[in-house]
């Protein structure tokens, strides 16, 4: 049986595509380049002077972004925050970690209070003078995934609006790491964060509904998996208009486009993908239903299917 959709009243990115307060940008992107940049907005527009200086940069895309999300609904606070990340904020914890093998005896605790995967979702809310559920999910790369299940499973008990999102940064000893393991992605590592209000009703805003989401880890055939979900929605593969992936494309669809080929990877690039969706189904171009398939590691799967307003 499928589940009451939910419908997406805000979304906003910061990545290396010119994704913030862009509609329509999902027309106009290319492939990420091994020389792309973080397109980083005026900070200052969001974020007090004071506080700026002492946030790192996944801290900072992340505020920008909730208070964007916030702006784009009209509304004044959310119900609550749900935050997923896969490696949290990097740069204080090598900021912290750096410390501790340079300075002796007691250590500044700036940068290990900010390390901690939870940070994004406090700082959030301490930005904007929340006092409700505040939770953030780090399960690797399915992380933005089960951020979406626990906003989903608030907004089918009550709540009216949840800010969601997910967001994770690159710094340069991930390309060191990244060559010790032998690992070769197909894209670049980048930095991305996403955030979006989803809302249990449509107020004439909406850019599309958010109709279902599954995570399984340890998966043995995808395509059997992706055959159960949309099922289970009342589809089939061929109902697809577009298919969004990251490792595995999806067959029997009647389109398919890399997502991490225009994010560039890190763990929660799914929830760029989502902003893509919601951008093409926002832009009115005859898309009706959406599938994400996030593969990006071969043993977890993270399915998110999206539909038009209208459909």
């Amino acid at each position: 049986m499928s589940k009451p959709a939910l419908y997406i009243a805000g979304a906003s990115t910061i990545s290396h595509q010119p994704t913030f307060r862009n509609p329509g940008f999902s027309a106009a992107l290319g492939p990420v380049g091994a020389a792309s940049a973080l397109i980083n907005p005026d900070y200052k527009e969001y974020i007090d002077a004071g506080l700026l200086r002492r946030m790192s940069k996944v801290l900072r895309m992340s505020v920008a972004c909730a208070r964007d999300c916030i702006a784009q609904a009209g509304i004044e606070q959310p119900d609550a925050i749900v935050v997923g990340t896969g490696l949290g904020c990097l740069q204080d914890t090598e900021k912290f970690l750096n410390t501790s093998l340079t300075v002796e005896g007691l250590l500044p605790p700036t940068s290990f209070i900010q390390s901690t995967h939870n940070t994004m979702a406090g700082q959030i809310s301490l930005s904007i003078g929340n006092h409700g559920y505040n939770m953030t999910h780090t399960q690797n790369t399915l992380s933005f995934e089960h951020a979406l299940l626990d906003a989903s499973m608030l907004l089918r008990e009550g709540d009216r609006n949840v800010l969601v999102g997910a967001a994770d940064e690159h710094i340069e000893i991930l390309d060191d790491i990244a060559g010790r393991l032998g690992l070769e992605a197909a894209s670049p590592l980048t930095s991305g964060a996403s955030f979006f209000i989803l809302s249990n009703e449509n107020t004439g805003n909406a850019l599309g509904k958010l109709a279902d989401v599954y995570t399984c880890g340890g998966t043995g055939s995808i395509r059997e998996e992706i055959d159960a979900f949309l099922d289970r929605n009342g589809l089939r593969a061929g109902d697809i208009d577009l298919a969004l992936y990251a490792g595995d494309s999806v067959h029997g669809a009647a389109s398919n486009v890399s997502y991490a080929a225009l994010s560039g990877v890190y763990a929660t690039a799914s929830a760029f993908a989502l902003h893509y969706a919601a951008d093409v189904l926002g832009s009115g171009v005859g898309v009706r239903n959406v599938l994400i398939c996030n593969t990006l590691r071969k043993n977890n799967l993270g399915l998110t299917l999206l539909k038009a307003v209208e459909a």
